[in-house]
């Protein structure tokens, strides 16, 4: 029987053919692509089989770099040079960075946004983490063998502003990938929930990763995911944890006034104790300080204690987002734990005792936001029609700033977005043909306390007596969190308007620049993994060749065996080369050079098998 498949007009592409689009968690300390397979969505893994890539990357010079776990590798030994946690600095300026002073960078406080120092010159945590980026997106092509992703949905903390959102659509601009959607990070998660377990009600999302944490209520009811009231810090997770662990052995080994070098070790073996505790009770903090081996006995005890005011803040967010979202917290249904930081006993029981209920944790933590993007992005691709929809909300409120320096909100935080509200102005003074529109960022009543986004003019406004002239601004923020305003004066129809590029996002000029930078990785990109597989090929024909030497050698005379032997050292000499064509011509070399002795192989293969038969029974 034939199969007819049916789709919605427009709902679907070509039947026969599946646009590709993933789901990419681009985390502190972590990163993630996903999409879906047989079925269902999944994290894509690595040539090794892992699906975490460590959100690092080491610039060695002359445009060479390491990404992932080799760069994670080297943090200890070539702290300057190895960039981790840069999800922290993104849409930043030296001022917003907490902690700056104990960071192994060297920071510029460039006029776009904060840059390191490394000896490839100054990185911004763009350009970085549009290589963590690339590097997730070439394994999505080689997952599904294309170079023709549809898109990508990226997923973002509930708490980013406006500039890191345009910083992180920057970053993938710059890696190749058209952006789908950004979502939240909280709200990828509700939803991977949401459609595994078909839960109605509200829920709590307790997100506390690497470098960022994030507590948001969502209500799940019949395919709608809507997000109630979010909150948290853009500046802690589990990254901190290990700050305070290293901190305190230190002392305990009397090193605290450790070199740099020294205290990256002592974070690179704090993480490792850490995670350690999350399933024993005991075990050792161990690195080499000051050239010294250094071990302190440390129990979860005195981990916890040591969390313990870190927790705190996080239990201090999750209660004003129920106040901000007028919710009791019998109210909520249920709690997701997400990121791996959430695998600490001490914050899974802490947590469980605010909301009075076991978490979820059935979905891997590390993985579940991955997958919730992928289920949007598949969704967002035309490949399901299953009537999800999916509803963020703003994390900061939005407004203007009126006389005296005073605040006016025009949208409200934790407004579901896409929105777009206006309100009307009037003119302060007689005659006046001109205002100056100032769009700012925040929660408090006055403009120095919040943060500017843009400035424009409206002009052209007919002179009239001061009240009488009608000023409508519009503010529209679209799916990814992204703002524009407008302002037109109704009697005369003069318009202004603004799309709104953060004073910490990057011009379009250093955007063209650094794209032309991403192209000459690119074709370095190419070169290298071109270099890889031609050594691959190269041990896969020695290693053939010799087995068959070992099998039939007998076949060959001594000069023929000679002769094939010189073209496997040949072949084994140049793959230990970086000369990609020079390898490929060994190989062919050798493939040419062992055609005869294949033949004489092959039949002295079909004699044995003939052997003592007659010429009937074949």
């Amino acid at each position: 029987m034939a199969l007819l498949q049916i789709s919605e007009p427009g709902a679907s592409p070509d039947p026969h053919q599946r646009r590709i689009a993933v789901g990419i968690d681009l985390g502190t300390t972590h990163s993630l692509v996903a999409a879906l397979r047989h079925g269902h969505a999944e994290c894509l893994p690595d040539e090794q089989g892992r699906v975490l890539l460590p959100s690092a990357v080491r610039y060695l010079g002359g445009g060479r770099r390491q990404i992932g776990f080799e760069a994670l590798a080297a943090q200890a030994e070539d702290a300057e040079n190895t960039l981790v946690s840069v999800k922290r600095f993104m849409g930043r300026r030296l001022a917003d960075i907490a902690g700056a002073a104990r960071l192994p960078y060297r920071f510029v406080d460039a006029p776009g946004m904060v840059a390191i120092t490394t000896r490839e010159g100054d990185k911004t945590p763009v350009e970085v983490s549009a290589e963590i980026l690339a590097t997730l997106r070439r394994r999505a092509e080689e997952s599904f063998d294309t170079d023709e992703l549809f898109g990508a949905v990226i997923t973002v903390p509930a708490y980013f502003d406006d500039a890191q959102r345009q910083a992180t659509k920057d970053a993938a601009q710059l890696a190749g990938l058209n952006v789908l959607r950004l979502i939240s990070e909280p709200t990828a998660a509700a939803l991977a929930y949401g459609l595994d377990h078909g839960s109605e009600g509200l829920y709590a999302v307790y997100d506390l990763g690497g470098g960022t944490f994030d507590i948001s209520l969502l209500r799940l009811s019949q395919g709608v995911f809507e997000v109630v009231a979010t909150g948290g810090d853009a500046a802690l997770g589990g990254d901190d944890v290990d700050h305070a662990l290293a901190d305190w052995a230190l002392a305990q080994c009397g090193a605290a006034a450790a070199t740099a070098q020294d205290k990256r070790a002592a974070l690179v073996a704090a993480r490792a104790a850490k995670e350690a505790l999350s399933d024993l009770d005991r075990t050792e903090w161990q690195a080499v300080i000051g050239g010294r081996d250094c071990r302190v006995a440390v129990d979860r005890a005195q981990l916890e204690a040591l969390a313990r005011p870190l927790v705190d803040r996080t239990l201090a967010a999750v209660r004003k987002v129920l106040r901000d979202a007028k919710a009791a917290r019998d109210e909520v249904q249920g709690l997701v734990l997400v990121g791996g930081a959430t695998r600490m006993p001490l914050v899974r029981t802490a947590v469980g005792e605010l909301f009075g209920r076991a978490p979820l944790t059935d979905v891997n933590p590390d993985e579940v936001v991955a997958i919730g993007a992928a289920i949007q992005a598949n969704a967002l691709a035309g490949n399901t029609a299953d009537g999800t929809l999916l509803l963020d909300v703003i994390a900061l409120s939005l407004g203007l700033e009126t006389m005296g320096g005073l605040v006016e909100r025009i949208v409200e935080r934790n407004t579901t977005i896409p929105v777009a509200k206006a309100q009307d102005f009037t003119t302060f003074k007689d005659g006046q043909t001109a205002m100056a529109i100032h769009v700012v960022q925040g929660e408090r009543d006055l403009v120095a306390e919040c943060r500017s986004l843009a400035r424009f003019e409206l002009r052209g406004i007919p002179p009239m007596a001061a009240g009488a002239a009608r000023i409508r601004v519009t503010f529209q923020v679209d799916a990814d969190g992204l703002l524009s305003v407008s302002a037109r004066e109704l009697g005369s129809g003069v318009e202004a308007a603004v799309t709104v590029k953060p004073s910490y996002g990057l011009a379009d000029e250093q955007i063209a620049q650094m794209l032309k930078d991403g192209f000459a990785h690119a074709e370095q990109d190419m070169a290298a993994r071109a270099l890889r597989e031609a050594r691959v090929e190269a041990e896969r024909m020695v290693l053939a060749t010799r087995s068959a030497l070992a099998a039939d050698g007998a076949l060959l005379d001594a000069g023929e065996r000679a002769a094939i032997e010189s073209l496997v050292a040949a072949c084994e000499q140049q793959a230990g080369g970086d000369d990609a064509a020079a390898i490929d011509a060994a190989v062919k070399a050798l493939a040419d050079g062992t055609e005869a002795f294949a033949a004489m192989r092959m039949n002295e293969g079909i004699r044995a098998a003939l052997a003592g038969r007659r010429l009937d029974e074949v």
